[in-house]
């Protein structure tokens, strides 16, 4: 296995993506590229594996808090 195959994240895997400061869930693969989702859902973008890391439990449930949390306000009361 080469080093770049090491760096890339798993099927379904919350990684923050460093060259959109963006986080997103793992949603395939396509040539190079890692193709990953929002985490409320959305549209894909496609991510270089070098730009990625997994979240620490704290940063993915922060996102998720936010998610919930933002949703909440768009829902009429």
């Amino acid at each position: 296995m080469t080093e770049e195959a090491d760096q890339i994240p798993t099927l379904g895997e919350a990684v923050h993506d460093a060259a959109r400061d963006r986080i997103g869930r793992v949603m395939g693969r396509e040539g190079r590229y890692v193709q990953l989702r929002p985490l409320a859902g959305g549209r894909e973008w496609d991510a270089d594996p070098g730009h990625l890391r997994p979240l620490t439990q704290d940063e993915l449930l922060s996102a998720l808090v936010a998610e919930v949390n933002a949703r909440s306000r768009r829902q009429p009361r």
